[in-house]
């Protein structure tokens, strides 16, 4: 039974509504240029490779130091990080919106990207804190999770209606209140916490992270937009052979990055993999349904975000059903049911055609229902088992395995989904095409309509036709394959977790500064 002091009162849930703002505004971060692309193309002058430095500037920051910044945070203070990421990401934010060229925009979309590396950890770190009894401890990271599945929806969303009304820079300018808002309340209802005895930074073991992260992630990013290649896959590998540096050195270095108290329990390792397998899962879906509102059904890009907004509202739903179900039954048994939950959303996308809006907002809606409830949970049985002192170090790895997962999935559903698409438009597309047609019709579901608007009557339909039926085939094999690895995540949440508690510690670092000291 937990004791009543371990409880969280009203002052601890209030902070936890201010910490939802700098989690809200990182996924929001990932998704919210979707829209200003263009406009930035155009007033910027960016190249094509520009525009895609533009985008993964900030995922790279982002994943590359989420690792160094978990271990920073416990060793000087997650709340004081918290304040110095909150700062480097209001004043990146300013910066990105009075941009003047594209190397400005990229340089600081990468500040943006440390900021949320530092933001994410910190945030993740001090709700383990806080919240002491297991049961608000859970129920506090099933809403920090549906918020931030929400967050990259809402981000589309506002990145469109900020276009409709202003310049590509606000988008990003919206970020600035929210920090000023996290500078003030945080002060006044975050305690500080920190590891006691952390030992010295490693500093090799930075370098060790990156080199480790951002190869692998670089590479199956890149092979899910261009095709699998072998410098790709070189790239890759060198990631892994890095990895396997850090991991040694972990393992052998007595003040390491990660903390090797950290997987001493089973709950801790096999939530970070099942995490991880959970974002796999999802990219199977997140990849093509986005593209299948405006390429195949023809939305608009707000209308596209609006309509994909729908399915995330039953996240809010599912991330407090699945907290109170782990409290009452072994949450191995929940989260089995999340992955199956899942791969029946994936089995109901099977059934879509090129005209099945309602058909994949439900698919859509079942699968992240699915995941959120796997996240919710086996992130909580992660960082329950987690001592108290090391929260930062351990939220940071369970974020960094969701970035492998979400870009393992994306490169090998992309993939699969591309190659059928491929085969398909070759075999299908109707003869006699003029020169180079063929050709950028299998690029893409986009350049094929595009190509189809410019080609004479019938043959301009059919080719439409036939790159739509293409995408919808790619996206129900992809389909198949998503249901097959979630319900292997099903079995082996069942197996690697059914006797795994994540109980409470009882070595909590007092608060080095309480709040409104």
């Amino acid at each position: 039974m937990t004791h009543p002091s371990t409880r969280a009162g009203r002052k601890e849930w209030t902070a936890f509504v201010v910490l939802l703002l700098p989690l809200l505004l990182v996924s929001m971060d990932v998704s919210v240029l979707f829209f200003a692309v263009p406009a930035i193309t155009e007033d910027l002058a960016a190249t094509s490779t520009q525009q895609l430095w533009i985008f993964d500037s900030y995922a790279f920051a982002l994943a590359g130091l989420l690792i160094t910044m978990g271990s920073l945070g416990d060793r000087i203070g997650r709340r004081k990080l918290l304040m110095l990421g909150a700062t480097a990401f209001g004043a990146a934010s300013i910066a990105a919106a009075y941009a003047q060229n594209a190397e400005m925009l990229i340089a600081a979309r990468f500040v943006l990207g440390i900021g949320g590396a530092t933001l994410m950890p910190s945030t993740m770190g001090l709700v383990r804190n806080m919240f002491r009894d297991d049961a608000q401890r859970t129920k506090a990271i099933g809403i920090w999770s549906g918020a931030m599945a929400g967050g990259i929806a809402l981000g589309s969303v506002l990145g469109g209606v900020m276009l409709e009304h202003f310049w590509w820079g606000s988008v990003f300018l919206v970020n600035v209140p929210a920090m000023l808002l996290l500078l003030v309340f945080v002060p006044l209802l975050v305690p500080e916490f920190k590891d006691p005895r952390p030992g010295r930074f490693d500093l090799l073991s930075v370098p060790l992270s990156m080199g480790a992260v951002l190869p692998v992630i670089y590479g199956v990013k890149r092979m899910a937009a261009d095709g699998f290649s072998v410098p790709l896959l070189l790239c890759v590998l060198a990631g892994l052979l890095v990895g396997a540096a850090f991991v040694l050195r972990q393992r052998r270095t007595r003040d390491a990055m990660i903390s090797r108290e950290l997987f001493r329990h089973r709950a801790f390792g096999a939530g970070i993999a099942l995490n991880s397998l959970a974002m796999f899962g999802m990219m199977g879906s997140t990849y093509f349904t986005t593209q299948y509102l405006q390429a195949v059904l023809g939305k608009g890009p707000l209308e596209a975000a609006l309509w994909g907004t729908l399915p995330s509202l039953a996240v809010g739903v599912a991330g407090p059903v699945a907290t109170v179900m782990g409290q009452k039954v072994n949450k191995a048994y929940v989260i089995a049911t999340g992955f199956l939950t899942a791969a029946a959303g994936f089995a109901v996308l099977l059934g879509t055609g090129t005209d099945s809006l309602a058909l994949t907002l439900v698919a859509c809606a079942v699968i992240a229902c699915g995941i959120v409830t796997v996240m919710a949970l086996v992130s909580d049985m992660a960082l329950g088992s987690a001592p108290a002192e090391k929260a930062g170090s351990a939220a940071s790895l369970v974020e960094a395995g969701q970035e492998f997962g979400g870009a393992l999935g994306m490169a090998a559903f992309g993939s699969v989904g591309m190659a059928v698409y491929r085969h398909d438009v070759t075999r299908d597309a109707p003869a006699g095409l003029p020169h180079g047609a063929l050709e950028a019709a299998r690029e893409t579901l986009v350049g094929a309509v595009s190509t189809a608007a410019g080609l004479p009557g019938r043959t301009g339909e059919v080719l439409a036709s036939a790159a739509r039926d293409a995408f919808v085939h790619g996206m129900h094999v992809a389909a198949v394959g998503a249901t097959a690895v979630l319900v292997l995540g099903a079995a082996v949440a069942v197996t690697a977790m059914r006797g795994a508690r994540a109980t409470e510690r009882t070595d909590h670092p007092e608060p080095a500064v309480t709040a409104g000291r």
